[in-house]
């Protein structure tokens, strides 16, 4: 999937994640998490596998993480990717 412009999903609340997204040549993620020093290698993982299942040729994305499980992660990536590919 190519992207086409900037797409936002989720919000900074308790439990959750925001993540934007922006077309951009190769994936790169952004992170800021309170938990970053426990969980930050798991929720890069469950970012970037999202980004591989939907096929996205190249992404910034930046996650302002507050406590998100993994769902709540894999959904808003998608989320956000479709709605910068152009897809709702």
């Amino acid at each position: 999937m190519k992207l086409v412009k900037e797409g936002k999903a989720g919000t900074n609340d308790d439990s959750d994640i925001l993540i934007e997204v922006q077309p951009a040549d190769t994936v790169t993620i952004e992170l800021e998490s309170r938990v970053n020093t426990l969980y930050g290698k798991k929720i890069r993982e469950v970012i970037m596998e999202t980004v591989e299942t939907l096929q996205v040729e190249g992404c910034a994305i930046s996650a302002h993480d507050n406590g998100a499980l993994d769902y709540t992660i894999r959904a808003r990536v998608e989320a956000a990717i479709r709605l910068a590919g152009g897809i709702e």
